[in-house]
């Protein structure tokens, strides 16, 4: 199966350049249907689902390869590549955002900037660096995923989503985490909450915009300065926006903040 099928890549827009939409943890490409079209008129659009996800193929999902993030970033580059992207734009949501970080140090050519939404490049404390989580409260989490799965999305899904004036989208999110293969989401879950990539900022190339909500229970103001403070040449817009996922709470300033960017 080609990796547009498998990843069931969607392109869509008319621009000379191209932007590319990566999604969180347990959602899929249509997160970004609020996003997305605005960018058509003056970009090439691509989005998909990472595997294990949405519409990808779930019987290409290897659990080595994607026990780590690098694995999910190989995809984006291997996808770049068929798409012959040069001087990209990619967009990534949460744990995505990491995983652009590894493609663009492993294809520096292929991206000009990255747009990091809720960025955390680790999630536990460690000494000085405080990423939200101690240990025993990722144990606990990923425990309780792995006990019940539904249940664990019910939870939690409205919590990452916040914004309880709007609890369709902490519905909405639920309903999407209850779809995704329990299997496949208790692995991505231990890979996203237990990677460490702070090394990997560093090595960024790509100008850097950072998303940050003002309240985030998932990525902190104090973890988006960290990630800004390492990538050398990144800067942060702190959304009014509150929650984990702007792009459907608050699409309006994401897509004005992307815009004044790219």
């Amino acid at each position: 199966m080609s990796i547009i099928a498998r990843n069931n890549v969607t392109i869509a827009g008319s621009g000379l350049r191209t932007m590319i939409f990566a999604h969180g943890f347990g959602c899929d490409q249509n997160m970004w249907r609020f996003v997305e079209p605005e960018f058509r008129e003056d970009f090439r659009t691509v989005l998909f689902d990472h595997v294990g996800a949405g519409k990808s193929d779930l019987s290409a999902y290897d659990p080595a390869k994607y026990g780590a993030l690098q694995g999910y970033a190989d995809d984006v580059v291997a996808i770049g590549e068929k798409l012959g992207l040069r001087g990209a734009v990619f967009v990534g949501h949460s744990v995505s955002a990491m995983i652009g970080v590894l493609a663009a140090i492993e294809a520096p050519e292929m991206f000009e900037s990255l747009v990091l939404i809720g960025p955390s490049p680790r999630y536990i404390d460690d000494g000085d660096y405080k990423g939200g989580f101690t240990v025993a409260q990722i144990e606990e989490l990923l425990a309780s995923l792995d006990d019940n799965h539904l249940g664990w999305s019910a939870a939690m899904a409205p919590v990452i989503m916040g914004n309880p004036n709007q609890p369709e989208l902490g519905e909405e999110l639920t309903n999407s985490f209850c779809r995704t293969d329990p299997e496949i989401a208790k692995q991505f879950a231990r890979v996203t909450f237990m990677s460490d990539n702070r090394h990997d900022l560093g090595k960024v190339n790509a100008r850097v915009l950072i998303l940050q909500c003002k309240e985030d229970i998932i990525a902190s103001e104090a973890v988006g300065a960290y990630v800004q403070k390492h990538i050398p040449d990144s800067q942060t817009v702190i959304l009014d926006a509150t929650g984990h996922c702007p792009n459907l709470s608050a699409p309006a300033e994401v897509i004005a903040a992307i815009r004044r960017f790219v």
